[in-house]
Protein backbone atom coordinates (compact mmCIF):
# COMPACT_ATOMS: atom_id res chain seq x y z
CA UNK A 1 0.00 0.00 0.00
CA UNK A 2 1.25 3.45 -0.52
CA UNK A 3 1.39 6.22 0.81
CA UNK A 4 -0.12 9.51 -0.53
CA UNK A 5 0.75 13.13 0.66
CA UNK A 6 -2.61 15.25 0.56
CA UNK A 7 -2.78 18.66 1.69
CA UNK A 8 0.13 18.14 4.43
CA UNK A 9 -1.49 14.97 5.83
CA UNK A 10 -0.78 11.25 5.18
CA UNK A 11 -3.03 9.21 3.90
CA UNK A 12 -3.53 5.55 2.56
CA UNK A 13 -4.29 4.36 -0.89
CA UNK A 14 -5.95 1.63 -0.88
CA UNK A 15 -6.27 -0.82 -3.30
CA UNK A 16 -9.10 -3.87 -2.77
CA UNK A 17 -8.74 -6.92 -5.27
CA UNK A 18 -13.15 -6.85 -5.34
CA UNK A 19 -12.94 -3.43 -6.42
CA UNK A 20 -10.61 -4.78 -9.48
CA UNK A 21 -13.14 -7.95 -9.90
CA UNK A 22 -15.82 -6.15 -10.27
CA UNK A 23 -14.98 -3.70 -12.71
CA UNK A 24 -13.52 -7.10 -14.85
CA UNK A 25 -16.81 -8.43 -14.42
CA UNK A 26 -18.76 -5.01 -15.48
CA UNK A 27 -16.26 -4.79 -18.45
CA UNK A 28 -16.73 -8.26 -19.36
CA UNK A 29 -20.00 -7.99 -19.66
CA UNK A 30 -20.53 -4.89 -21.68
CA UNK A 31 -18.22 -6.03 -24.36
CA UNK A 32 -20.11 -9.05 -24.70
CA UNK A 33 -23.04 -7.57 -24.71
CA UNK A 34 -21.59 -4.89 -27.72
CA UNK A 35 -20.42 -8.03 -30.10
CA UNK A 36 -23.58 -9.61 -29.72
CA UNK A 37 -25.24 -6.59 -31.18
CA UNK A 38 -22.90 -6.36 -33.28
CA UNK A 39 -22.97 -9.71 -34.81
CA UNK A 40 -27.03 -9.91 -35.22
CA UNK A 41 -26.82 -6.16 -36.51
CA UNK A 42 -24.44 -7.58 -39.52
CA UNK A 43 -25.98 -10.72 -40.08
CA UNK A 44 -29.50 -8.95 -40.67
CA UNK A 45 -27.91 -6.59 -43.06
CA UNK A 46 -26.16 -9.71 -44.99
CA UNK A 47 -30.08 -11.03 -45.31
CA UNK A 48 -31.56 -7.95 -46.30
CA UNK A 49 -28.22 -7.00 -48.79
CA UNK A 50 -27.32 -10.43 -50.07
CA UNK A 51 -30.30 -13.07 -49.79
CA UNK A 52 -32.87 -10.94 -51.76
CA UNK A 53 -30.46 -10.15 -54.80
CA UNK A 54 -29.39 -13.94 -54.42
CA UNK A 55 -33.13 -14.49 -54.31
CA UNK A 56 -34.24 -12.27 -57.49
CA UNK A 57 -31.76 -14.38 -59.64
CA UNK A 58 -32.38 -17.43 -58.55
CA UNK A 59 -36.19 -16.79 -59.42
CA UNK A 60 -34.97 -14.74 -62.92
CA UNK A 61 -32.65 -18.19 -63.92
CA UNK A 62 -35.68 -20.73 -62.54
CA UNK A 63 -38.39 -18.38 -64.61
CA UNK A 64 -36.79 -18.31 -68.02
CA UNK A 65 -36.10 -22.37 -67.87
CA UNK A 66 -40.12 -22.99 -66.73
CA UNK A 67 -40.93 -20.75 -69.72
CA UNK A 68 -38.86 -23.38 -71.76
CA UNK A 69 -40.44 -26.23 -71.31
CA UNK A 70 -43.79 -27.82 -72.60
CA UNK A 71 -45.51 -27.49 -69.20
CA UNK A 72 -47.67 -30.16 -67.91
CA UNK A 73 -49.42 -31.27 -69.18
CA UNK A 74 -48.05 -30.53 -72.66
CA UNK A 75 -51.48 -29.41 -73.99
CA UNK A 76 -51.80 -27.07 -70.81
CA UNK A 77 -53.56 -24.50 -72.07
CA UNK A 78 -56.01 -26.41 -73.88
CA UNK A 79 -57.55 -27.49 -70.05
CA UNK A 80 -57.32 -23.30 -68.54
CA UNK A 81 -59.87 -21.37 -68.14
CA UNK A 82 -58.56 -18.07 -67.81
CA UNK A 83 -61.16 -16.66 -66.20
CA UNK A 84 -61.34 -19.23 -63.48
CA UNK A 85 -58.02 -19.30 -61.48
CA UNK A 86 -58.79 -23.12 -59.65
CA UNK A 87 -58.19 -24.57 -63.42
CA UNK A 88 -54.92 -23.43 -63.29
CA UNK A 89 -54.03 -25.92 -60.07
CA UNK A 90 -53.54 -29.30 -62.19
CA UNK A 91 -51.16 -27.39 -64.93
CA UNK A 92 -47.64 -26.08 -65.38
CA UNK A 93 -46.93 -23.68 -67.80
CA UNK A 94 -44.05 -23.06 -70.42
CA UNK A 95 -43.76 -21.91 -73.50
CA UNK A 96 -42.13 -24.23 -75.83
CA UNK A 97 -44.14 -26.36 -78.57
CA UNK A 98 -42.28 -29.73 -78.30
CA UNK A 99 -39.85 -30.58 -75.52
CA UNK A 100 -36.07 -29.83 -76.52
CA UNK A 101 -37.11 -27.36 -79.40
CA UNK A 102 -36.33 -23.57 -79.18
CA UNK A 103 -40.10 -23.34 -81.36
CA UNK A 104 -42.56 -21.27 -78.78
CA UNK A 105 -46.04 -21.92 -79.08
CA UNK A 106 -48.58 -19.09 -79.84
CA UNK A 107 -51.45 -20.79 -78.63
CA UNK A 108 -49.11 -21.04 -75.12
CA UNK A 109 -47.80 -17.92 -75.28
CA UNK A 110 -51.01 -16.11 -75.53
CA UNK A 111 -52.78 -18.24 -72.87
CA UNK A 112 -50.29 -17.05 -70.55
CA UNK A 113 -50.89 -13.18 -71.70
CA UNK A 114 -54.55 -13.77 -70.83
CA UNK A 115 -53.68 -15.58 -67.44
CA UNK A 116 -51.56 -12.66 -66.43
CA UNK A 117 -53.89 -10.51 -67.31
CA UNK A 118 -56.61 -11.89 -65.29
CA UNK A 119 -54.95 -12.30 -61.76
CA UNK A 120 -51.11 -11.55 -61.92
CA UNK A 121 -50.44 -13.13 -58.47
CA UNK A 122 -52.11 -16.03 -59.27
CA UNK A 123 -49.27 -15.95 -62.13
CA UNK A 124 -46.87 -15.55 -60.10
CA UNK A 125 -47.48 -18.62 -57.77
CA UNK A 126 -47.95 -20.49 -61.24
CA UNK A 127 -44.72 -19.80 -62.58
CA UNK A 128 -43.45 -20.47 -59.03
CA UNK A 129 -41.41 -17.29 -58.55
CA UNK A 130 -42.07 -14.98 -55.38
CA UNK A 131 -41.33 -11.38 -57.21
CA UNK A 132 -42.44 -9.63 -59.73
CA UNK A 133 -41.71 -10.53 -63.40
CA UNK A 134 -41.88 -9.01 -66.50
CA UNK A 135 -42.40 -11.43 -69.60
CA UNK A 136 -41.22 -9.70 -73.23
CA UNK A 137 -40.65 -11.72 -76.68
CA UNK A 138 -39.94 -9.94 -79.19
CA UNK A 139 -38.49 -10.21 -82.60
CA UNK A 140 -38.94 -8.38 -86.30
CA UNK A 141 -42.23 -8.95 -86.40
CA UNK A 142 -43.37 -9.64 -82.44
CA UNK A 143 -43.69 -7.71 -79.80
CA UNK A 144 -45.99 -9.38 -76.85
CA UNK A 145 -45.09 -8.65 -72.91
CA UNK A 146 -46.81 -9.82 -70.02
CA UNK A 147 -46.23 -9.27 -66.16
CA UNK A 148 -45.65 -5.43 -64.90
CA UNK A 149 -42.92 -3.55 -65.93
CA UNK A 150 -40.05 -2.67 -64.06
CA UNK A 151 -39.94 0.76 -66.07
CA UNK A 152 -43.41 2.06 -64.44
CA UNK A 153 -42.45 1.22 -60.98
CA UNK A 154 -39.87 1.93 -58.59
CA UNK A 155 -36.79 -0.39 -58.73
CA UNK A 156 -34.68 -1.72 -55.94
CA UNK A 157 -33.13 -5.04 -57.81
CA UNK A 158 -33.50 -6.22 -61.41
CA UNK A 159 -32.31 -9.74 -62.88
CA UNK A 160 -32.58 -10.19 -66.64
CA UNK A 161 -32.20 -13.81 -68.54
CA UNK A 162 -32.60 -13.86 -72.11
CA UNK A 163 -32.74 -16.68 -74.63
CA UNK A 164 -33.24 -17.26 -78.40
CA UNK A 165 -36.06 -18.92 -79.33
CA UNK A 166 -38.78 -19.12 -82.82
CA UNK A 167 -42.04 -18.01 -83.14
CA UNK A 168 -44.33 -18.88 -86.15
CA UNK A 169 -40.36 -19.26 -87.70
CA UNK A 170 -39.13 -16.15 -87.21
CA UNK A 171 -36.28 -15.65 -84.84
CA UNK A 172 -37.39 -13.86 -81.45
CA UNK A 173 -35.73 -13.12 -78.15
CA UNK A 174 -37.17 -13.74 -74.58
CA UNK A 175 -36.54 -11.67 -71.86
CA UNK A 176 -37.24 -13.03 -68.57
CA UNK A 177 -37.02 -9.93 -65.97
CA UNK A 178 -37.25 -10.60 -62.34
CA UNK A 179 -37.50 -7.36 -59.91
CA UNK A 180 -38.70 -5.88 -56.86
CA UNK A 181 -39.03 -2.81 -55.42
CA UNK A 182 -37.48 -3.24 -51.60
CA UNK A 183 -35.03 -5.00 -50.55
CA UNK A 184 -36.46 -8.06 -48.79
CA UNK A 185 -40.08 -7.91 -50.09
CA UNK A 186 -41.07 -11.59 -51.72
CA UNK A 187 -44.42 -11.88 -52.03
Amino acid sequence: MANMVSSGKMMKAQFWSFDVVFAMVVFTIAITILSVAWLNINNQLSVAYGNGASLSQVDAQALIQNLFTTGYPSDWQASVNVTNTTTWNNVSVGMVANQGSANLSSSKIYTMLAMTETNYQAMKQELGIGFDYYIMIYGSSVNITMGRSPGTNYTYSIYVEKRGAFLNGAPVTVEAIVWSNSQTTVT
